[in-house]
C-alpha cells in the first residue's frame, strides 16, 4: 500500500522502530495506529472499532478506560509522583504493594524484589540466583533450564531463557550456562501411542538426563510458564509439573515460575500455580499487575532463596543492583488499585466462567480441515492451524491470513505460527465472547474458502 504523505502512519514509519515487527515492510505498509480504548474494545485513527482479543500483550486483565485506575494515577502523580528504593529509601504505595503481594502467594514467600518489565524480572532473578551460589560457597551452581517454546523475555539474559528461535537468530543468543528441554506439548511432541501421562513422564525423564548431563552440581534453576503464552498457549498434560517437581527437589534445583502472563486470574485461579499445582520458590509477575497502565514488574522470592543473598550483601556492604523507575510510587499505587478491582469484581471467577464458553466455542472449530487443535485454560486459549490433507503450505501463512482476516472483521487477535491466541480482557461478558466467537468462525471460513476453494 501508499502512505498518504503526512498521515500518522507515514510519519510513524519515518520515525519509529517498533518491537516484533518486520522493519522493511512497516516502511512501506505503516502500523495499524490506536487512538482509544473502552471495556474490551479499542479504536483506530480511522474510526474503526475492534474488541482487542489479545487483551493488549496478554495484559489489560480490568479493561481499557478504567477510571478507578486513571484517578489513582493521577493522585499519586499530584502526590508524589516518583521516588526510588536505592539505599534504604522507600513510599507509601510500594509498602503497601509487597506486604499484599506476600500475603496474595499460593506458598509462603519472604520478600518482593520489583522491576519495571517482566524481562527485567526475570534477568534479575538470574543475577541474583548466580549471587546466591555464591554466598552458598557453590560457585559450579549456575545453569538455568529453560524450556524450547518457552518465552521469558526480551533482554540479552532474559532472551537467553526464551526458547524461540527468533529470539535468538543474530544476535548471538542464548548465552553459554542457559540450557532448554523439551516442550510440553503433546499435540505436537507426543509420540505415536504414547499417553498424555507417559509424555508427562518422558518431559520429565528428558529433564533428569539433562541434570545428570551437566552435573547436578551445576545446575542452578528451572523457569517455566505454567501454560507457555508466546509459545503458542502450551497448556502442559495432567501430571506434568508433579514430575518436574519431583526431578528438581532431587537435585535440589529451584524452581522459578513465570507468572507474566498467568499470574492474576488469567488461568481462572489467581496464579497458574495454584491452577497446576506449582509450589515455586520465585514468582515473576507482570503485566496484569497494574493492567499495563504502568510499566511494573515484581518477582517474589521464599526465605530459601533470599537468606543467602541477605548475607552476601551484608557481606559485600550492598545488593549492587536496582532500576531507577523500579518500586515506582505511581506503578504501585496503580498496582494496589488495579488488584482491588480484580478481587471486588470477582475477575478470577469470571475468566474461569468466560473462558470456559470461549474454549467450548474454539473446540467446536475443530470440524474445520484447517484446524488441528483447539487448547487452553481459564481465559486464555489458542487455535492452530494445519495444511489439508495433500497440500503444503508454508510455516506461519495460515496463521497470518487467519489474524488478517479478523483484524478485518474487527477482532486483534495474534499468530503466533500458525496458532492464533484468544486472550480478552478479564472483565469480558458472555456477549461479547460470543461476539468474539462469531468473527473467528467468520474469519475461519472466509480463509477456507480462499484456501480449498
Amino acid at each position: 500500500m501508499t502512505l498518504r504523505p503526512n498521515s500518522p502512519e507515514a510519519r510513524d514509519a519515518a520515525y519509529h522502530m517498533h518491537s516484533y515487527t518486520n522493519a522493511r515492510a512497516l516502511e512501506k505498509d505503516g502500523p495499524l495506529v490506536l487512538e482509544s480504548g473502552e471495556g474490551i474494545r479499542v479504536t483506530d485513527n480511522n474510526g474503526k472499532t475492534y474488541i482487542e482479543g489479545m487483551a493488549g500483550l496478554w495484559s489489560v486483565g480490568v479493561g481499557f478506560n478504567e477510571k478507578r485506575l486513571v484517578d489513582v494515577a493521577a493522585a499519586q502523580m499530584s502526590k508524589l509522583p516518583y521516588y526510588h528504593n536505592f539505599s534504604a529509601r522507600s513510599h507509601g504505595p510500594v509498602i503497601d504493594l509487597a506486604e499484599k503481594l506476600v500475603s496474595m502467594a499460593p506458598v509462603p514467600m519472604s520478600k518482593v524484589f520489583f522491576t519495571n518489565s517482566g524481562s527485567e524480572a526475570n534477568d534479575t532473578i538470574v543475577k541474583l540466583i548466580w549471587y546466591r551460589s555464591n554466598a552458598l560457597g557453590l560457585p559450579k551452581k549456575k545453569k538455568i533450564i529453560s524450556r524450547n517454546r518457552g518465552y521469558h523475555g526480551v533482554t540479552a539474559l532474559s532472551a537467553s531463557l526464551t526458547g524461540l528461535v527468533n529470539n535468538h537468530r543474530s544476535f548471538d543468543l542464548p548465552f553459554p550456562g542457559i540450557l532448554h528441554t523439551t516442550c510440553p506439548h503433546y499435540w505436537k511432541e507426543g509420540q505415536e501411542g504414547e499417553t498424555e501421562e507417559q509424555f508427562a513422564s518422558r518431559c520429565a525423564a528428558d529433564l533428569e538426563a539433562m541434570i545428570l548431563a551437566e552435573g547436578p552440581d551445576t545446575v542452578a534453576a528451572f523457569i517455566g510458564e505454567p501454560v507457555m503464552g508466546a509459545g503458542g498457549v502450551v497448556v502442559p498434560p495432567a501430571t506434568y509439573w508433579e514430575k518436574i517437581q519431583e526431578v528438581l527437589a532431587k537435585y535440589d534445583i529451584l524452581l522459578i515460575a513465570d507468572e507474566v502472563i498467568c499470574g492474576f486470574g488469567r488461568t481462572g485461579k489467581m496464579f497458574g500455580s495454584e491452577t497446576f499445582g506449582i509450589k515455586p520458590d520465585i514468582m515473576t509477575m507482570s503485566k496484569q499487575i497494574t493492567s499495563s497502565y504502568f510499566p511494573f514488574s515484581a518477582f517474589m522470592m521464599n526465605d530459601r532463596v533470599y537468606q543467602p543473598i541477605a548475607d552476601e550483601s551484608d557481606k559485600i556492604g550492598v545488593l549492587g543492583h536496582g532500576y531507577t523507575g523500579a518500586a515506582h510510587p505511581v506503578g504501585a499505587a496503580i498496582a494496589l488499585e488495579n488488584l482491588k478491582i480484580i478481587e471486588e469484581r470477582d475477575l478470577v471467577g469470571n475468566a474461569a466462567a468466560m473462558g470456559a464458553i470461549m474454549r467450548k466455542g474454539l473446540d467446536d472449530l475443530t470440524g474445520s480441515p484447517l484446524v488441528g487443535e483447539s487448547r487452553g485454560v481459564g481465559l486464555i486459549a489458542a487455535l492452530e492451524l494445519v495444511a489439508p490433507e495433500g497440500m503444503e503450505i508454508p510455516a506461519g501463512q495460515l496463521g497470518a491470513k487467519m489474524a488478517g482476516y479478523m483484524l478485518e472483521n474487527g477482532l486483534i487477535s495474534r499468530a503466533m505460527g500458525d496458532a492464533l491466541a484468544f486472550c480478552p480482557p478479564m472483565i469480558i461478558t458472555e456477549a461479547e465472547v460470543k461476539e468474539m466467537l462469531d468473527i473467528a468462525s467468520k474469519s475461519l471460513e472466509q480463509l477456507t474458502a480462499e484456501i480449498l476453494g
